[in-house]
């Protein structure tokens, strides 16, 4: 059946593999007795390799007393040494931040810690369109006429050989905090902190750019209070938490371990008592109350990310500095009208990305995609590759074309497909690229987008068959209508913080007969379903364009929706298939 309001984009134009997760159902069973959580629950525990009844209960109370010594960190006591120099000599310090959301709130956090500490602090965040990613030398060159002693970097500077050697020469002191991959050769710095210094031995190498920075923050706040700079304990840090938070989901990096007990502290601040540049957010995003690292990621970080995408990030940063409510409901605005451009540029690009692939053919038989234009946005081309890596699921590089002949684009990438390696053999037609396995940046040669494009899919073709381009969809656990209950809700939803390397439990609910179907909004499906007596309202997002049969089969996850303030559990849909086939419609 199908309703003929549908309309729109569909999220995905790929068939998808479903896999059910196995456990040993007596493991199970004794952690669910001692533990006291549902089998359900506990099995979701057991397939993420938490079967001891310890593992689950330091799982499911992270707290901050199970940080790290940042002094573990390679180039951490050199940096503090360094910083407490400058403190007792009261030099000027500058934040070197980056325009993303990680770049943006480690910078924040280190200049407002900085200020709380006694130390003198401005920052720079370069600008995406003038002068790209990580230290530009211009720009340390200006630093230093500004009368700055001492630069630190967040978020990058972990390959910059050449910029380090600058400020060498012009006697501004460097201390890079990063949490991208290094080369074999590291900067010539006062102090290189990354936890993937091969010689590190920080034993969690997760952390996020803003993760680095904040354990930095820790580690001066100790030294200095040993050495009696404060009065008292110095400022209490757990105020900083909630920019760690918003980075660290931000940057897609693992929240488990050290992520995990710093988000979840950061999410409890960005409640009704939060900082003001937060509060403004959230009152343009529409986020009341407690916040949730879905919210974080959907709402709140694309507005803060958005103006430094199309022009420049430095709203973003004096948002989270100000303590004026009317200058952080002005820069809010500003923020959220941003974002609401990017969307509509976004959305533009989409769908010539995806008119330019149809118009080339059989989609299915390519391994990658590659796509230009002169019209796109290069700030925004990254978003859009991901979005077609949705869609399409092949190694995606969108690239916008500039007036002397170069392409700048982004590329993402699907599971096992190491992107940054493929880029490897196409070097020849690039002028610069980087990145790692999953995401990619790129500078394509003037003349050379025809040749980079064959070359990429033959790098491709190289490395990919039939099976790694049909994506995987791993269910956590099977339910029965009678399962499903507020309940069990309450109880999955104490496994987040969720993001990667934690994801929201995906269950799957079979044999659902299709009751009513509705489309709302652009593209988006609602649902009543039912079973044994039982029935639940559940929503597809952008899935309206799908054809939906009289009976299907559910990957979804169950959330408590309050209306009135009545609780009722609605489903979201991640995929469905007709409930006879053995494989996904």
């Amino acid at each position: 059946m199908k309703s003929p309001a549908c309309r729109g984009i569909s999220v995905s134009t790929m068939h998808k593999q479903w896999i059910l997760k196995q456990t040993d159902p007596a493991v199970v069973a004794d952690l669910s007795k001692v533990t006291g959580l549902s089998p359900v629950t506990a099995g979701i525990m057991v397939s993420r390799g938490l079967t001891e009844p310890e593992q689950v209960t330091s799982f499911l109370n992270p707290t901050l007393a199970g940080m790290l010594d940042p002094f573990l960190m390679a180039g951490m006591e050199q940096a503090v040494v360094r910083l407490v120099a400058a403190h007792g000599n009261a030099e000027v310090v500058c934040i070197y931040g980056d325009y993303d959301v990680d770049g943006i709130s480690a910078t924040a956090l280190l200049v407002s810690g900085f200020r709380a500490m006694g130390l003198s602090v401005g920052y720079h965040i370069p600008n995406r369109m003038e002068d790209g990613y990580g230290l530009n030398g211009d720009a340390l060159r200006l630093i230093k006429e500004r009368g700055v002693d001492l630069a630190i970097s967040v978020d990058c500077g972990v390959t910059a050989i050449e910029e380090a050697e600058l400020c060498r020469s012009i006697g501004l002191d460097l201390i890079i905090t990063d949490h991208h991959q290094p080369l074999d050769q590291l900067p010539d710095a006062v102090a290189v902190i990354n936890p993937h210094r091969r010689d590190c031995s920080y034993p969690f190498k997760g952390l996020a750019g803003v993760g680095v920075a904040f354990n930095l923050l820790v580690a001066l706040r100790s030294r200095l209070r040993d050495q009696g700079a404060f009065g008292d304990n110095g400022p209490d840090l757990r105020q900083w938490l909630d920019l760690v938070a918003l980075g660290t989901i931000a940057d897609l990096v693992p929240l488990v371990e050290q992520n995990r007990l710093l988000t979840a502290a950061g999410l409890q601040r960005m409640g009704d008592g939060c900082r003001i540049g937060l509060a403004a957010l959230k009152q343009v995003a529409g986020v009341k109350g407690s916040v949730s690292s879905g919210q974080v990621g959907f709402q709140l970080a694309p507005r803060l990310n958005a103006a430094g995408r199309l022009e420049s990030a430095v709203p973003g940063v004096e948002l989270l500095l100000t303590d004026d409510p009317q200058k952080a409901a002005a820069l809010a605005e500003e923020l959220d009208g941003a974002n609401l451009e990017r969307r509509q540029v976004e959305r533009c690009i989409f769908e010539e990305a995806i008119a330019l692939i149809e118009a080339q053919g059989a989609v299915e038989q390519r391994k990658s995609i590659v796509l230009s234009s002169p019209d796109w946005h290069q700030g925004v081309v990254g978003i859009v590759a991901s979005r077609m890596v949705e869609r399409y699921y092949r190694p995606t590089l969108l690239v916008a074309e500039r007036e002397d002949g170069t392409g700048k684009g982004s590329g993402r990438s699907i599971s096992g497909f190491h992107l940054l390696d493929a880029l490897h053999d196409c070097s020849a037609h690039l002028e610069r690229y980087g990145g790692h396995r999953a995401a990619a940046g790129v500078t394509v040669k003037p003349g050379q987008m025809p040749a980079f494009a064959d070359a990429f899919e033959q790098a491709a073709a190289d490395r990919l068959g039939d099976q790694e381009l049909m994506p995987q969809l791993v269910l956590d656990a099977e339910l029965q209508p009678n399962q499903v209950t507020l309940q069990l809700v309450q109880e999955l939803q104490s496994l987040g913080p969720f993001g990667m390397a934690n994801q929201t439990p995906l269950l799957l609910l079979q044999g659902m007969k299709v009751g009513d179907l509705r489309c709302f909004g652009e593209n988006h499906l609602n649902l009543r379903l039912e079973r044994d007596g039982y029935q639940f309202r559940a929503v597809g997002w952008g899935m309206a364009d799908r054809d939906v049969p009289a009976s299907i089969d559910l990957a979804c996850t169950v959330k408590i929706d309050t209306w009135n303030n009545r609780e009722q559990l609605k489903l979201e849909l991640k995929d469905f298939r007709a409930t006879e086939a053995t494989d996904a419609a």
